[in-house]
């Protein structure tokens, strides 16, 4: 870390402690798969995470949510500059992306998907909605791929797209709760093409045949996304794959429990259970040793500039 003295080791300490309760009490997923992390690798990747919660709840909780956002865009400034706010996560944060080189590109593009839910902007069609979970997820993607020691554009493509497909899930898991909020995510030309109006069923969100169709389809979508991925943490050095592929399962598995519920996103949201995430943790230590096909794919158009920014810092 940057200060080497006895009180900035102690702080830098504290501070990353604070991350670590953050994500243990909001987010479950991310924390069952940082069993399986090397502890080196923990505290870049854990104040990745805590900044990219507490920056959503920033903009969500704000009673002026374009206020909150704005005063994020200062946070992210001062957290670049080295002068982050007296704060836990934005001191641990600044730390990492000065350590690791990490473009300001990436989260401002995150930013950037939460000021489009700010305006309520809706997504015509999957490339827009491609376009929005470059944003808000394939950015953080890229960012643990940089943390990792990894900035190989196949291997940052791979990132992009397991951070996009992630997004996907969630949008197929949360509709209901999306749609309660004004929000919706789904592609509108998907809806029509099965039967669906979307501000119609905005202003009464019900779970039936149309919708169940929509997150049929985009969950296979994710799905594909899902296994172009692997070859990119086949890449990564081996002892950070067990974890990646942890949490590639099990985001992957909320989409098979949405399935098994079927495909009901409106009244219900899918969850993965402790017992099953224990199995997809043993299971994802066996998958890193198992065989991967060479193969290269072209990143998505939507998540090229990402790529394109990792590359112009070397």
């Amino acid at each position: 870390m940057h200060g080497k003295d006895l009180k900035s080791v102690l702080r830098y300490g504290a501070d990353l402690n604070d991350c670590r309760e953050l994500l243990r009490h909001g987010s479950h997923s991310f924390h069952a798969a940082s069993l399986l992390l090397p502890e080196d690798c923990k505290p870049a990747i854990t104040s990745l995470y805590a900044f990219c919660r507490v920056a959503d709840d920033a903009v969500d909780d704000a009673e002026d949510p374009a206020a909150g956002l704005d005063a994020l865009k200062r946070r992210l400034d001062g957290i670049y500059r080295g002068e982050p706010e007296e704060n836990a996560v934005d001191r641990a944060f600044s730390d990492t992306v000065l350590r690791y080189d990490v473009p300001k590109t990436l989260p401002l593009a995150l930013l950037e998907g939460f000021e489009w839910d700010v305006v309520g902007r809706r997504y015509e069609t999957l490339s827009d909605t491609y376009a929005y979970s470059a944003r808000v997820a394939g950015t953080v993607g890229a960012m643990m791929a940089i943390l990792l020691g990894v900035r190989n554009p196949g291997v940052l493509s791979r990132a992009c797209d397991l951070g996009v497909a992630m997004q996907l899930t969630n949008i197929a898991r949360d509709v209901g709760e999306d749609a309660r909020n004004g929000r919706l995510y789904l592609p509108v030309e998907t809806l029509a093409a099965n039967g669906v109006d979307a501000e119609a069923w905005l202003e009464k969100p019900e779970n039936n045949a149309g919708i169940r169709a929509a997150v049929t389809e985009l969950l296979a979508v994710a799905d594909g996304l899902y296994e172009r991925s692997e070859w990119g943490i086949a890449q990564l050095p081996a002892r950070v794959r067990p974890g990646i592929f942890a949490a590639r399962s099990i985001y992957a598995e909320i989409g098979r429990e949405i399935g098994r519920r079927g495909y009901d996103s409106v009244t219900q949201r899918a969850v993965v259970n402790r017992r099953r995430k224990i199995r997809l943790l043993l299971r994802a230590v066996r998958q890193t040793l198992a065989e991967r096909e060479e193969g290269y794919a072209p990143p998505l158009s939507e998540t090229r500039f990402l790529i394109d920014a990792c590359r112009a810092v070397r």
